[in-house]
Protein backbone atom coordinates (compact mmCIF):
# COMPACT_ATOMS: atom_id res chain seq x y z
CA UNK A 1 0.00 0.00 0.00
CA UNK A 2 1.52 3.20 -1.08
CA UNK A 3 3.01 5.67 1.41
CA UNK A 4 0.28 8.79 1.61
CA UNK A 5 1.55 12.40 0.24
CA UNK A 6 3.38 14.41 3.20
CA UNK A 7 1.71 17.36 1.77
CA UNK A 8 -1.69 18.36 2.48
CA UNK A 9 -3.51 20.13 -0.36
CA UNK A 10 -3.21 23.49 1.94
CA UNK A 11 0.60 22.86 2.09
CA UNK A 12 0.77 22.62 -2.31
CA UNK A 13 -1.05 25.83 -2.77
CA UNK A 14 1.30 27.79 -0.18
CA UNK A 15 4.43 26.50 -1.81
CA UNK A 16 3.27 27.50 -5.30
CA UNK A 17 2.09 30.92 -4.13
CA UNK A 18 5.13 31.59 -2.78
CA UNK A 19 7.29 30.09 -6.07
CA UNK A 20 5.06 32.42 -8.03
CA UNK A 21 6.10 35.92 -5.71
CA UNK A 22 9.35 35.18 -6.06
CA UNK A 23 9.44 34.96 -9.38
CA UNK A 24 7.43 38.15 -9.96
CA UNK A 25 10.13 39.90 -7.68
CA UNK A 26 12.73 38.59 -9.69
CA UNK A 27 11.47 39.63 -13.22
CA UNK A 28 11.09 43.07 -11.27
CA UNK A 29 14.52 43.51 -10.64
CA UNK A 30 15.41 42.43 -13.81
CA UNK A 31 13.26 45.13 -15.32
CA UNK A 32 14.41 47.87 -12.96
CA UNK A 33 18.46 47.35 -14.02
CA UNK A 34 17.49 46.94 -17.44
CA UNK A 35 15.83 49.90 -17.75
CA UNK A 36 18.04 52.29 -15.00
CA UNK A 37 21.38 50.88 -18.01
CA UNK A 38 19.23 51.82 -20.81
CA UNK A 39 18.93 55.14 -18.98
CA UNK A 40 22.55 55.85 -18.64
CA UNK A 41 23.54 54.57 -22.02
CA UNK A 42 20.96 57.17 -23.32
CA UNK A 43 21.84 59.89 -21.34
CA UNK A 44 25.81 58.77 -21.86
CA UNK A 45 24.69 59.02 -26.02
CA UNK A 46 22.91 62.59 -25.34
CA UNK A 47 26.21 64.00 -23.72
CA UNK A 48 28.78 63.01 -25.98
CA UNK A 49 32.28 63.32 -26.05
CA UNK A 50 33.30 67.14 -23.92
CA UNK A 51 34.36 70.53 -25.62
CA UNK A 52 37.33 71.27 -26.30
CA UNK A 53 38.52 74.88 -24.67
CA UNK A 54 40.25 77.10 -26.90
CA UNK A 55 40.77 80.84 -27.51
CA UNK A 56 39.55 82.93 -30.34
CA UNK A 57 39.86 86.11 -32.13
CA UNK A 58 37.47 88.45 -34.07
CA UNK A 59 38.63 89.03 -37.81
CA UNK A 60 38.88 92.67 -37.87
CA UNK A 61 38.85 95.18 -40.67
CA UNK A 62 41.68 98.09 -40.67
CA UNK A 63 43.90 99.87 -42.59
CA UNK A 64 47.40 98.29 -42.38
CA UNK A 65 50.77 99.41 -44.07
CA UNK A 66 52.08 97.58 -46.54
CA UNK A 67 56.28 96.53 -45.92
CA UNK A 68 59.24 94.61 -47.04
CA UNK A 69 61.03 92.67 -44.56
CA UNK A 70 64.63 92.45 -44.51
CA UNK A 71 67.76 91.61 -42.46
CA UNK A 72 69.86 94.89 -41.86
CA UNK A 73 73.40 95.97 -40.53
CA UNK A 74 74.27 98.86 -38.58
CA UNK A 75 76.90 100.82 -40.04
CA UNK A 76 78.35 104.13 -38.38
CA UNK A 77 77.80 107.74 -39.94
CA UNK A 78 81.50 108.79 -39.85
CA UNK A 79 84.50 106.83 -38.47
CA UNK A 80 87.91 108.43 -37.75
CA UNK A 81 90.99 106.09 -37.24
CA UNK A 82 93.38 109.21 -35.28
CA UNK A 83 97.21 109.00 -35.93
CA UNK A 84 100.16 110.98 -34.79
CA UNK A 85 101.21 113.37 -37.49
CA UNK A 86 104.88 113.92 -35.33
CA UNK A 87 106.70 111.57 -33.87
CA UNK A 88 107.08 112.03 -29.92
CA UNK A 89 105.91 110.03 -26.80
CA UNK A 90 102.67 110.29 -25.77
CA UNK A 91 102.44 112.56 -22.06
CA UNK A 92 98.09 112.39 -21.79
CA UNK A 93 95.09 110.68 -22.87
CA UNK A 94 92.52 112.75 -21.89
CA UNK A 95 88.99 110.05 -22.58
CA UNK A 96 87.59 107.26 -21.29
CA UNK A 97 87.82 104.18 -23.11
CA UNK A 98 84.28 103.89 -25.04
CA UNK A 99 83.04 107.26 -23.69
CA UNK A 100 81.23 109.82 -25.68
CA UNK A 101 83.23 113.02 -27.34
CA UNK A 102 82.90 116.14 -28.52
CA UNK A 103 84.20 117.59 -31.50
CA UNK A 104 87.37 119.26 -30.71
CA UNK A 105 87.63 117.82 -27.19
CA UNK A 106 91.45 117.31 -26.43
CA UNK A 107 92.23 113.23 -26.52
CA UNK A 108 95.94 113.21 -26.68
CA UNK A 109 98.61 115.10 -26.12
CA UNK A 110 102.23 114.26 -27.32
CA UNK A 111 105.34 115.69 -25.56
CA UNK A 112 105.45 119.15 -26.97
CA UNK A 113 109.48 120.54 -26.11
CA UNK A 114 110.87 119.50 -28.65
CA UNK A 115 108.60 120.90 -31.08
CA UNK A 116 108.59 124.52 -29.15
CA UNK A 117 112.30 124.91 -29.55
CA UNK A 118 112.18 124.35 -32.91
CA UNK A 119 109.90 126.86 -33.31
CA UNK A 120 112.07 129.32 -31.15
CA UNK A 121 114.49 128.19 -33.86
CA UNK A 122 112.41 129.13 -36.63
CA UNK A 123 111.12 132.24 -35.29
CA UNK A 124 114.80 133.07 -35.19
CA UNK A 125 115.67 132.26 -38.58
CA UNK A 126 113.11 134.18 -39.75
CA UNK A 127 113.31 137.26 -38.20
CA UNK A 128 117.16 137.16 -39.14
CA UNK A 129 116.08 136.42 -42.89
CA UNK A 130 113.77 139.63 -43.05
CA UNK A 131 116.47 141.93 -41.38
CA UNK A 132 118.96 140.12 -44.11
CA UNK A 133 116.00 141.24 -46.84
CA UNK A 134 114.94 144.82 -45.37
CA UNK A 135 119.23 145.15 -46.20
CA UNK A 136 119.30 143.89 -49.35
CA UNK A 137 115.81 145.93 -50.51
CA UNK A 138 117.28 149.01 -48.75
CA UNK A 139 120.56 148.13 -51.21
CA UNK A 140 118.64 147.99 -54.24
CA UNK A 141 116.73 150.68 -53.84
CA UNK A 142 120.15 153.02 -53.76
CA UNK A 143 121.64 151.50 -56.42
CA UNK A 144 118.78 152.02 -58.36
CA UNK A 145 118.95 155.76 -57.91
CA UNK A 146 122.14 155.69 -58.82
CA UNK A 147 121.91 153.87 -62.21
CA UNK A 148 119.40 156.32 -63.15
CA UNK A 149 122.11 159.29 -62.49
CA UNK A 150 124.91 156.50 -64.75
CA UNK A 151 126.91 156.72 -60.98
CA UNK A 152 127.38 152.67 -61.13
CA UNK A 153 127.17 150.41 -64.28
CA UNK A 154 124.25 147.89 -65.23
CA UNK A 155 126.26 145.14 -64.57
CA UNK A 156 126.33 146.10 -61.00
CA UNK A 157 122.93 146.88 -60.16
CA UNK A 158 122.11 143.31 -61.94
CA UNK A 159 124.04 141.77 -59.18
CA UNK A 160 122.40 143.80 -56.44
CA UNK A 161 119.26 143.45 -57.62
CA UNK A 162 119.52 139.67 -57.47
CA UNK A 163 120.93 139.65 -54.43
CA UNK A 164 117.67 141.40 -53.25
CA UNK A 165 115.96 138.89 -55.12
CA UNK A 166 117.93 135.75 -52.96
CA UNK A 167 117.05 137.66 -49.54
CA UNK A 168 113.47 137.96 -50.50
CA UNK A 169 113.39 134.14 -51.40
CA UNK A 170 114.91 133.54 -48.11
CA UNK A 171 112.46 135.19 -46.10
CA UNK A 172 109.89 133.46 -47.93
CA UNK A 173 111.63 130.15 -46.73
CA UNK A 174 112.33 130.77 -43.30
CA UNK A 175 108.73 132.44 -42.89
CA UNK A 176 107.72 128.74 -44.22
CA UNK A 177 109.57 126.93 -42.09
CA UNK A 178 108.29 129.25 -39.05
CA UNK A 179 104.57 128.15 -40.37
CA UNK A 180 105.55 124.50 -40.35
CA UNK A 181 107.45 124.65 -36.82
CA UNK A 182 104.12 126.04 -35.59
CA UNK A 183 101.98 123.51 -36.54
CA UNK A 184 104.43 120.26 -35.34
CA UNK A 185 103.57 122.26 -32.30
CA UNK A 186 99.93 121.95 -33.26
CA UNK A 187 99.63 118.47 -33.88
CA UNK A 188 101.12 117.69 -30.64
CA UNK A 189 97.69 118.15 -29.18
CA UNK A 190 95.08 115.52 -30.88
CA UNK A 191 91.32 116.73 -31.15
CA UNK A 192 88.19 115.08 -31.59
CA UNK A 193 87.41 115.75 -35.03
CA UNK A 194 83.96 114.67 -34.40
CA UNK A 195 81.05 113.89 -32.34
CA UNK A 196 81.02 110.43 -31.91
CA UNK A 197 82.29 107.25 -29.01
CA UNK A 198 85.50 106.48 -28.78
CA UNK A 199 87.27 103.00 -29.11
CA UNK A 200 89.50 101.09 -27.04
CA UNK A 201 92.66 102.86 -26.72
CA UNK A 202 95.53 101.41 -28.40
CA UNK A 203 98.33 103.28 -27.59
CA UNK A 204 98.70 104.50 -23.54
CA UNK A 205 100.25 107.07 -21.97
CA UNK A 206 104.45 106.98 -22.32
CA UNK A 207 104.81 105.06 -25.38
CA UNK A 208 106.37 106.50 -28.43
CA UNK A 209 104.26 106.99 -31.72
CA UNK A 210 105.59 107.78 -34.79
CA UNK A 211 104.10 110.19 -37.62
CA UNK A 212 101.04 108.16 -40.08
CA UNK A 213 101.77 104.85 -38.39
CA UNK A 214 99.95 102.60 -39.58
CA UNK A 215 97.92 101.44 -36.37
CA UNK A 216 95.61 103.93 -34.79
CA UNK A 217 95.94 105.70 -31.81
CA UNK A 218 92.01 105.54 -31.61
CA UNK A 219 88.78 105.08 -33.39
CA UNK A 220 85.61 106.87 -32.98
CA UNK A 221 82.73 106.38 -34.46
CA UNK A 222 79.80 109.43 -35.30
CA UNK A 223 76.25 107.34 -34.22
CA UNK A 224 74.25 110.28 -34.31
CA UNK A 225 72.95 110.24 -37.27
CA UNK A 226 73.75 106.48 -38.52
CA UNK A 227 73.35 104.33 -41.58
CA UNK A 228 71.38 101.06 -41.49
CA UNK A 229 72.35 98.65 -44.88
CA UNK A 230 70.11 96.33 -46.04
CA UNK A 231 69.16 94.22 -48.89
CA UNK A 232 66.34 93.20 -50.86
CA UNK A 233 65.71 90.52 -53.12
CA UNK A 234 65.99 92.09 -56.61
CA UNK A 235 61.85 91.42 -57.44
CA UNK A 236 61.08 94.32 -55.08
CA UNK A 237 63.32 97.01 -56.67
CA UNK A 238 60.18 98.10 -59.29
CA UNK A 239 57.98 98.64 -55.93
CA UNK A 240 60.90 100.05 -54.38
CA UNK A 241 61.57 102.64 -57.45
CA UNK A 242 58.06 103.67 -58.19
CA UNK A 243 56.96 104.36 -54.77
CA UNK A 244 60.28 106.45 -53.90
CA UNK A 245 59.43 108.90 -57.15
CA UNK A 246 55.78 109.70 -55.06
CA UNK A 247 57.91 110.72 -51.99
CA UNK A 248 60.44 109.42 -48.58
CA UNK A 249 60.20 105.99 -47.93
CA UNK A 250 59.89 105.44 -44.41
CA UNK A 251 62.17 102.75 -42.76
CA UNK A 252 61.89 101.05 -39.21
CA UNK A 253 64.77 99.27 -37.48
CA UNK A 254 64.30 96.95 -35.10
CA UNK A 255 66.90 95.55 -32.78
CA UNK A 256 66.67 92.40 -31.42
CA UNK A 257 65.53 92.92 -28.03
CA UNK A 258 62.20 92.68 -27.07
CA UNK A 259 61.46 95.56 -24.91
CA UNK A 260 63.08 98.29 -27.73
CA UNK A 261 60.71 100.43 -29.58
CA UNK A 262 61.18 100.41 -33.42
CA UNK A 263 63.29 103.38 -34.62
CA UNK A 264 62.36 105.41 -37.39
CA UNK A 265 64.20 106.67 -40.51
CA UNK A 266 64.38 107.21 -44.19
CA UNK A 267 65.32 105.12 -47.17
CA UNK A 268 68.29 107.38 -48.79
CA UNK A 269 70.16 105.36 -50.90
CA UNK A 270 69.23 102.67 -53.56
CA UNK A 271 72.44 100.84 -55.01
CA UNK A 272 72.60 101.58 -58.82
CA UNK A 273 73.42 98.01 -59.87
CA UNK A 274 71.85 94.34 -58.05
CA UNK A 275 74.34 91.88 -57.10
CA UNK A 276 74.38 88.97 -59.44
CA UNK A 277 76.35 87.07 -57.41
CA UNK A 278 73.38 87.22 -54.62
CA UNK A 279 70.13 88.70 -56.80
CA UNK A 280 69.09 91.47 -54.06
CA UNK A 281 69.87 95.39 -54.22
CA UNK A 282 71.46 96.95 -51.59
CA UNK A 283 69.83 99.82 -50.04
CA UNK A 284 70.87 102.22 -46.77
CA UNK A 285 68.39 103.85 -44.31
CA UNK A 286 69.08 106.89 -42.34
CA UNK A 287 68.01 107.01 -38.71
CA UNK A 288 68.95 110.40 -36.32
CA UNK A 289 69.20 107.52 -33.50
CA UNK A 290 68.83 110.49 -30.86
CA UNK A 291 68.86 107.67 -28.11
CA UNK A 292 71.51 105.72 -29.49
CA UNK A 293 69.46 102.69 -29.99
CA UNK A 294 71.33 101.39 -32.65
CA UNK A 295 74.73 100.82 -32.14
CA UNK A 296 77.60 100.23 -35.28
CA UNK A 297 77.70 96.57 -36.00
CA UNK A 298 74.61 95.27 -34.70
CA UNK A 299 72.08 93.35 -36.39
CA UNK A 300 68.67 94.48 -36.87
CA UNK A 301 64.75 93.87 -38.82
CA UNK A 302 64.26 96.13 -41.22
CA UNK A 303 60.90 96.89 -42.77
CA UNK A 304 60.45 99.38 -45.67
CA UNK A 305 56.94 100.58 -45.23
CA UNK A 306 55.39 101.62 -48.79
CA UNK A 307 51.81 102.27 -48.88
CA UNK A 308 48.86 102.22 -46.58
CA UNK A 309 46.39 99.12 -47.59
CA UNK A 310 42.50 99.91 -46.57
CA UNK A 311 40.13 97.54 -45.66
CA UNK A 312 42.35 94.81 -44.82
CA UNK A 313 41.26 91.76 -42.98
CA UNK A 314 43.51 91.03 -40.02
CA UNK A 315 43.94 88.36 -37.89
CA UNK A 316 46.54 87.30 -35.35
CA UNK A 317 49.47 84.83 -37.65
CA UNK A 318 49.10 82.03 -34.39
CA UNK A 319 45.54 81.03 -36.37
CA UNK A 320 46.94 79.84 -39.49
CA UNK A 321 47.34 76.58 -40.08
CA UNK A 322 48.90 74.95 -42.99
CA UNK A 323 48.18 71.43 -44.44
CA UNK A 324 48.27 69.30 -47.04
CA UNK A 325 45.53 71.11 -49.07
CA UNK A 326 47.45 74.74 -48.02
CA UNK A 327 46.51 77.51 -45.51
CA UNK A 328 43.59 77.18 -43.39
CA UNK A 329 41.75 78.25 -39.93
CA UNK A 330 39.19 77.15 -37.40
CA UNK A 331 36.35 79.01 -37.51
CA UNK A 332 33.90 79.08 -34.67
CA UNK A 333 30.22 79.81 -35.87
CA UNK A 334 26.99 80.33 -33.00
CA UNK A 335 26.65 77.00 -32.83
CA UNK A 336 29.91 76.26 -30.97
CA UNK A 337 31.01 73.74 -33.67
CA UNK A 338 35.09 74.29 -34.99
CA UNK A 339 34.32 74.57 -39.13
CA UNK A 340 37.84 74.42 -41.25
CA UNK A 341 37.90 77.36 -43.83
CA UNK A 342 40.64 77.21 -46.26
CA UNK A 343 42.11 80.99 -46.58
CA UNK A 344 44.51 82.85 -48.89
CA UNK A 345 46.90 84.78 -46.99
CA UNK A 346 48.41 88.07 -48.74
CA UNK A 347 51.37 88.77 -46.03
CA UNK A 348 52.51 88.54 -42.48
CA UNK A 349 52.96 91.92 -40.32
CA UNK A 350 54.67 90.77 -37.18
CA UNK A 351 52.03 89.21 -35.53
CA UNK A 352 49.63 89.90 -37.90
CA UNK A 353 48.45 88.03 -40.77
CA UNK A 354 46.68 89.89 -43.49
CA UNK A 355 44.01 87.50 -45.06
CA UNK A 356 43.07 87.88 -48.66
CA UNK A 357 40.11 85.29 -49.17
CA UNK A 358 38.21 83.14 -46.89
CA UNK A 359 36.93 85.51 -43.97
CA UNK A 360 34.98 87.65 -43.51
CA UNK A 361 34.53 90.79 -40.97
CA UNK A 362 33.66 89.78 -37.41
CA UNK A 363 34.32 85.54 -37.62
CA UNK A 364 35.48 84.26 -34.94
CA UNK A 365 39.13 82.32 -35.40
CA UNK A 366 40.98 79.93 -33.39
CA UNK A 367 44.15 80.94 -32.35
CA UNK A 368 44.86 78.45 -29.66
CA UNK A 369 44.28 74.71 -29.35
CA UNK A 370 43.72 73.54 -32.95
CA UNK A 371 45.45 69.71 -32.09
CA UNK A 372 42.50 68.86 -30.23
CA UNK A 373 39.80 70.07 -33.02
CA UNK A 374 38.85 68.46 -36.33
CA UNK A 375 35.99 69.41 -38.33
CA UNK A 376 32.24 69.62 -36.52
CA UNK A 377 34.47 69.69 -33.01
CA UNK A 378 32.46 70.98 -30.27
CA UNK A 379 34.27 74.11 -28.49
CA UNK A 380 34.22 76.16 -25.27
CA UNK A 381 36.05 79.12 -25.37
CA UNK A 382 38.34 79.89 -22.42
CA UNK A 383 39.17 83.64 -23.35
CA UNK A 384 39.21 85.95 -25.64
CA UNK A 385 41.99 86.79 -27.50
CA UNK A 386 43.06 90.84 -27.74
CA UNK A 387 41.79 92.07 -31.62
CA UNK A 388 44.67 92.57 -33.64
CA UNK A 389 45.77 96.20 -34.10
Amino acid sequence: MPDPDPMTPSSRRLLIAGAAVVALAAGAIAAYFSTDSGAKEGRKADKGPPAVPVTVASVSQETVPVRLQAIGNVDAYSTVALKARVDGQIVEVNFREGAPVKKGDVLFRIDPRPYEAALRQAEANALRDVAARNQARSQDQRYQDLLEKNFVSKEAYAQIRTNAETAEAVAKASQAALENARLNLEYCTIHSPLDGYVGKVLLQAGNLVKANDVSPLVVINQVRPIYVNFALPEQNLPELRKFQALGKLAVEALPSAPQQQPTQGQLIFIDNAVDPSTGTIRLRGQFENADAALWPGQFVNVSVRLYEQADALVIPAPAIQTGPAGQYVYVVGDDMLAQVRKVTVQRTDGERAIVAAGLSKGERVVTRGQLRLGPKTRVQISNTAAEPS
